[in-house]
């Protein structure tokens, strides 16, 4: 993906934790959208799960967050250690079990961590890939609330 591409469709899960199926239409159109990427077997991502879900509670009114597991190795298809995972990292938002890999696909993503934030026109404003700075991501997400 390229900045100002559209947010692809959320479609092809092979189960959705913490919220049943939806697509982009059923998304709010006065919130910006954060698709974060990660995997059970990324210690890089597990350590920004908490920042994450810093900006995802301070934001709340404003941004909503979707976690996409991406698997990358057969290890990351055991759902009860995704959902372990989720529940200990308090991911409550809707974590997309990217399965098929046909999101990440979708948005060309070979790394995780990833993080793609769409304004409320669902065009890419920012991405980052790996660990990086969240401090990069929270102010970009800024500047488009103002």
């Amino acid at each position: 993906m390229k900045l100002r591409d559209k947010m692809p469709e959320l479609t092809g899960a092979t189960k959705w934790l913490n919220s049943a199926e939806f697509n982009n239409s059923e998304l709010t159109r006065s919130k910006l959208i954060l698709i974060h990427f990660w995997s059970v077997s990324c210690d890089l991502c597990k350590r920004s799960i908490p920042r994450i879900q810093q900006l995802r509670n301070k934001y709340k009114d404003d941004l909503t967050v979707i976690a996409v597991h991406m698997p990358r190795n057969q290890k990351d298809l055991d759902m009860d250690l995704i959902q372990q995972t989720a529940v200990s990292y308090n991911m409550t938002e809707p974590i997309f079990i990217d399965g098929e890999e046909k999101l990440t696909k979708a948005f060309n993503n070979r790394q995780v961590p990833s993080f793609y934030l769409f304004d409320n026109q669902r065009s890419l404003r920012f991405m980052q890939k790996g660990s990086g700075n969240i401090q990069m991501l929270k102010n970009r997400l800024e500047r488009l609330l103002k």
